[in-house]
């Protein structure tokens, strides 16, 4: 089949006028693909055996291990370089390799944070038949353990590559994490879906959140002028978040023990240990015979 000349042309020229959407003769970006391809390779070294296709022998624990990090710190390596040379053009080698080392050198805290995740996770949800089972099946482990990777290269000022790793992961999971969030462990979502924790959230230890809650910014009408501002809410200690409920604002702060229930929607601080929920709406339920007339069912 061959690409009529006119469709060619017509391409070319939208690449003229809406050039604000290309990337020709510009810096060399680093590729969504690579990115995707470490963040499979890092759960592999932060969950070993869980993420092989073959199980792996301790015997051979070592040398699998060697070759992983060989090869993400030459792959990461080149990524973070492309980043840092897009507003630094003649950013040296050197200082992507510093980057990638310290990095490397970080995972074992890391994991150290992923098992207290897990822990929450089996102590928390009585669905969980074993630890393995949380590791291999829960979409927020995942979600979790390239986010607080990403959140190393965040703290070093690496741009773009952090949030391509939380973006993939947020594509699998249907969890939105980004890497500049502050975590403390025992973390737990619990399904996770659509759950969303913005830039500047600060949560504590033993969080447990369900489905659908949002951290978010209570307004960014603002735009870029809010860049580098507390615009996400504080999230203390053994709070747990029911799901749907959406806690906004840099200034709100959920204060320790708290419970907040299903729904609510906070857009102000909340002392410690404190209870929030919605008093229920009437529901009025009427035996189908009874509606001849077509009225509604339900609240």
């Amino acid at each position: 089949m061959r690409i009529a000349e006119d469709t060619l042309q017509r391409l070319l020229d939208s690449y003229r006028e809406n050039g604000g959407i290309n990337n020709i003769d510009g810096s060399n970006l680093p590729s969504k693909r690579a990115v995707a391809s470490i963040c499979e390779d890092l759960l592999q070294i932060l969950f070993p055996g869980f993420h092989d296709q073959e199980p792996i022998h301790s015997t051979e624990l070592a040398r699998a291990t060697s070759f992983r990090l060989d090869s993400i710190a030459e792959r990461l390596g080149f990524e973070i370089c492309k980043s840092l040379r897009i507003g630094e053009p003649d950013c040296p080698q050197s200082r992507a390799e510093s980057i990638v080392t310290d990095f490397l050198a970080a995972l074992p805290e890391v994991r150290r944070l992923l098992e207290t995740d897990v822990e929450a996770a089996y102590a928390g949800d009585p669905a969980a038949s074993s630890t393995g089972e949380v590791i291999l099946s829960y979409p927020f482990l995942e979600a979790i353990a390239i986010q607080r990777s990403a959140h190393l290269l965040y703290a070093r000022e690496v741009p773009i590559v952090p949030r391509i790793m939380t973006e993939w992961a947020h594509g699998r999971t249907g969890i939105d994490i980004h890497p500049g969030a502050r975590i403390g462990s025992h973390f737990f979502i619990d399904h996770g879906t659509g759950v969303v924790i913005g830039e500047t959230a600060e949560l504590g230890n033993h969080v447990k959140l369900y489905q659908g809650v949002s951290l978010i910014a209570r307004s960014l009408a603002a735009g870029q002028a809010l860049r580098g501002k507390k615009r996400h809410p504080t999230i203390g200690d053994q709070v747990t978040i029911y799901a749907g409920t959406t806690i906004m604002g840099g200034d709100t702060t959920i204060g320790a023990g708290t419970t907040i229930g299903a729904n609510v929607f906070v857009t102000h601080s909340i002392p410690e240990r404190s209870l929030v929920f919605h008093e229920e709406a009437r529901l009025t339920i009427v035996p189908k015979k009874q509606r001849t007339d077509g009225g509604p069912i339900g609240v």
